[in-house]
């Protein structure tokens, strides 16, 4: 199945310690480059992370960001009695000294350091959310690259269509190419008849005729898109193949230009190096 490098996935999730938000973002690159953005105190969970990409993914620029909220918490706060005695006896000995000296109502008390304490989030039970919810965004990301590699398959099998269309054509004109090119060869040996001698004459024929002749270069031009329909369906990263086929077919369109007698086939290779263009940017977001 063909994939794209391209796609993006969100998953969040609320819980008593707070609330987790992961976004996994995948664009286009020559090879697997992630790149994590993660809380300090989940900073750890960054080598398995890495390596669930290396196991799913081969190319493709990741952007991992976890965001993390503890603010958002149930449990509701509670008084550190030890503290809060240690601070009264610290109060009763301020008011024996100093028996005028106000002295702090309930309210200031529970604000002094220490008295009021909120519960520590658990930290394995975060780092196993966060596990969770990477694992359900590689999940999707790996999903969204999938269907929109199909997409990219089918629009690289309608440029592959026009190419055999293309290539059908110049071969309905290969008999009208060997009429003009006789035509052509007629006339210059008609000019250079007082020149060469007649084994010249013949051997201008035969080179003039083997630069017009385009059959192999139409011939690999089918071969080559039928082994692009080949890689289209075959599984794992296959863009780097893609390219390769691209280099190829372009070479062929080229040859075929520079051999073309007829309008018409200068035409069909104009037509062609633009079909193998418009796969070649589709080709570029396959992985």
């Amino acid at each position: 199945m063909t994939h794209s490098m391209t796609a993006f996935s969100r998953q969040d999730h609320d819980a008593d310690w707070g609330r987790l938000q992961l976004e996994l973002r995948s664009v286009n690159q020559r090879y697997l480059d992630p790149h994590f953005r993660l809380p300090e105190a989940l900073r750890d969970l960054e080598p398995d992370f890495r390596d669930a990409l290396r196991n799913r993914l081969a190319r493709g620029k990741i952007e991992c960001t976890l965001r993390f909220d503890p603010t958002r918490r149930g449990a509701s706060p509670s008084v550190n009695h030890a503290r809060l005695a240690a601070l009264g006896d610290a109060l009763a000995e301020v008011r024996e000294t100093l028996p005028d000296a106000t002295l702090p109502d309930a309210l200031a008390l529970l604000e002094h350091p220490g008295v009021l304490e909120a519960p520590e989030p658990d930290l394995d039970a975060i780092k196993a959310e966060a596990r969770r919810l990477f694992a359900a965004a590689l999940d999707d990301l790996a999903a969204g690259r999938a269907r929109e590699g199909e997409q990219l398959a089918a629009l690289i099998r309608e440029r592959l269509t026009g190419i055999r269309t293309q290539v059908r054509a110049v071969r309905d004109l290969l008999p009208e190419i060997l009429e003009r090119q006789r035509t052509q060869l007629l006339e210059r040996l008609a000019e250079m008849r007082a020149e060469l001698d007649p084994q010249r004459l013949e051997a201008e024929l035969v080179l003039l005729a083997q630069k017009a002749d385009v059959a192999e270069e139409l011939d690999r031009l089918e071969t080559h898109v039928g082994e692009v329909e080949r890689q289209l369906g075959q599984p794992g990263p296959i863009g780097r193949r893609l390219d390769f086929l691209m280099q190829e077919l372009n070479r062929e369109a080229n040859t075929l230009s520079s051999k073309s007698v007829v309008a018409e086939t200068t035409r069909c290779a104009v037509e062609l190096k633009v079909l193998i263009e418009q796969m070649r940017e589709q080709i570029q977001n396959i992985e």
